[in-house]
C-alpha cells in the first residue's frame, strides 16, 4: 500500500497554483473585484431588487475566469480528451476539489455557485453516458462555452428525498409529450435556457421506474419561473417552476424512457464525491486558520493556543480530517476501477461526513475567532452558510445514512438480501 500521490497528480497541484497566482489572483484584485469576496460579498453578488439572482457584473466576472482558465487547458480538466479535457480522474478530481477549498475565498473556487478554475460539469458526464447523439450536438459544446445552460428540476413542493412520489406527469400525445406540474429549488432557472425536467410517465407513486427525463426549453409555453427562494446563502438561483402543458418532442427524453432516476443519480453521484472532498479542503482551512490564530492572540497574558478549552475540540476536527481525508481519496480511487453501485454507500458515507465537518469546523472558526469570526470580516460564516446546504441537498444527510444502512443491512446494494421485507 503506498498512501503518497502519484507524483504526475504533486505536480499539477503545483502547476495550477502557479496559474492561479498568475492569471486569476489578479483578475480578483484588480477593479474592486475583492468586493464579490471581503465583507461586502452578499451585497456586492446579489441582485435583491430582482428577486435575489447574481448580479450581472458577478456573473461576468465568472465568465471571465472561466475564459481564462479554459484557455489555459484547466477548466475542463475532468471531462475526455474528445471534449477538451485531460481524462481526469475521480481521485484526480478529489484532490484537486480539497486543494482548492483548502486555499480559502477567491475566485479560482467560489463556494456560492460551485464556480471553479477546474470545473465539475456533471451535465457533461451525464450526456456523455445517457443523451443521444441529436443531444449531443445539441448541448455538449455550447454547454461547454457557456452559450446554452441548464436546469435541474427534480425537487417538487410535496416531494424532496422521496422523489419516487413526484406529482409532475409527462403523457403522450401523438409523437410529443405534454408535461404539467411543479418544480421547486430548480437550480439555474435565472439564466438557463433549458431545464432537465423529472416527470412520471407509467407505474404508481413510489415505483422508482416509470419516472423519465426530458430537455424543456425555459421558454416554452406554459413553463413558468414563478419566483427564487431566499437561501441562507446568497445570491439564489433557486426557483420555484410552474408546468402547465407544456409540449415537447419525443427526442427531448434524456435517457430511457422510464428510467430518468439513473439519470438524476448520475447527477448527485458526481457530485458527492467532489463535495466532500470540497468538505474536507474548507473543514481544513478553517482549522488552520483557527491554529494560527490562537498561537498569535493573547488573553491574560498567554496565547489562546495554550488552553485546552481552544486545543481541544481542533485536535477532534484535526484527527476527524485526516481520516475523512483518507476515506474520500480511497473512495475516489476505488470508484476509478469498480461500479458505483459497489461503493455507492461509500460515496454516501463520505458526503455526509464531510457536509457535517465541515459545518463544525466553521462554527469552531467563529468560536475560536471570538467576536471577529461571528463578522463577515472573517470567512467563516460564507463557509459555514454554503457547506450548511450539502446537508440537505444532493440528498439529505439521513437518506444518505439509510442509503449505508441498506448496504449494512443487506437491503441495497449488490448484495442485496431478498427477504420480502419493505424498502426499510
Amino acid at each position: 500500500m503506498d498512501f503518497e500521490l502519484p507524483a504526475e497528480l504533486t505536480r499539477l497541484l503545483a502547476d495550477l497554483d502557479a496559474f492561479i497566482d498568475r492569471e486569476i489572483a489578479p483578475l480578483q484584485a484588480q477593479d474592486d473585484n475583492e468586493r464579490f469576496f471581503d465583507h461586502r460579498r452578499e451585497y456586492a453578488r446579489t441582485d435583491f431588487e430582482n428577486g435575489g439572482v447574481p448580479r450581472p457584473e458577478w456573473e461576468e466576472l465568472l465568465g471571465e475566469m472561466f475564459r481564462r482558465a479554459d484557455a489555459a487547458g484547466w477548466l475542463r480538466y475532468g471531462l475526455p480528451e474528445s471534449l477538451g479535457g485531460s481524462d481526469g480522474t475521480n481521485l484526480d478530481m478529489a484532490v484537486i476539489r480539497e486543494h482548492l477549498a483548502h486555499r480559502g475565498l477567491g475566485l479560482h473556487n467560489d463556494l456560492q455557485n460551485e464556480s471553479s478554475v477546474v470545473g465539475n460539469f456533471p451535465f457533461a458526464h451525464m450526456l456523455l453516458e445517457f443523451g443521444t447523439d441529436e443531444q449531443k450536438e445539441e448541448f455538449m459544446q455550447p454547454m461547454l462555452a457557456r452559450e446554452k445552460r441548464i436546469g435541474f428540476g427534480l425537487t417538487e413542493p410535496d416531494h424532496g428525498s422521496d422523489a419516487t412520489w413526484m406529482e409532475t406527469t409527462a403523457v403522450r400525445d401523438g409523437g410529443d409529450w405534454v408535461l404539467n406540474g411543479a418544480k421547486r429549488f430548480n437550480s439555474g432557472m435565472h439564466s438557463a435556457t433549458h431545464d432537465v425536467v423529472f416527470a412520471r410517465t407509467s407505474g404508481k407513486p413510489g415505483d422508482a421506474r416509470g419516472i423519465t427525463a426530458f430537455f424543456v426549453p425555459t421558454d416554452a409555453p406554459g413553463f413558468s419561473v414563478d419566483f427564487h427562494w431566499w437561501t441562507l446563502n446568497m445570491p439564489t438561483d433557486h426557483a420555484e417552476v410552474t408546468i402547465r402543458d407544456v409540449r415537447v418532442p419525443d427526442s427531448a427524453v434524456f435517457g430511457a424512457e422510464g428510467e430518468g432516476l439513473a439519470v438524476a443519480q448520475t447527477f448527485v453521484h458526481e457530485n458527492r464525491i467532489r463535495q466532500a472532498a470540497s468538505g474536507v479542503g474548507a473543514g481544513q482551512y478553517c482549522i488552520d486558520r483557527s491554529v494560527a490564530y490562537a498561537r498569535e492572540r493573547v488573553t491574560f497574558g498567554q496565547p489562546l493556543a495554550t488552553r485546552q478549552a481552544i486545543q481541544w475540540p481542533l485536535v477532534e476536527l484535526q484527527t476527524e480530517a485526516e481520516m475523512l481525508r483518507g476515506l474520500v481519496r480511497k473512495t475516489a480511487w476505488e470508484l476509478d476501477r469498480l461500479p458505483h453501485l459497489e461503493i455507492s454507500d461509500k460515496v454516501s458515507m463520505c458526503n455526509y461526513r464531510a457536509n457535517r465537518f465541515v459545518c463544525e469546523a466553521a462554527d469552531r472558526a467563529m468560536q475560536v475567532h471570538g467576536g471577529l469570526g461571528y463578522t463577515r470580516h472573517t470567512p467563516f460564516e460564507h463557509i459555514y452558510r454554503h457547506h450548511r446546504r450539502y446537508r440537505i441537498t444532493e440528498g439529505a444527510e439521513e437518506v444518505q445514512m439509510r442509503k449505508v444502512a441498506g448496504y449494512l443491512f443487506g437491503f441495497a446494494g449488490p448484495n442485496r438480501i431478498r427477504t420480502g421485507e419493505g424498502k426499510g
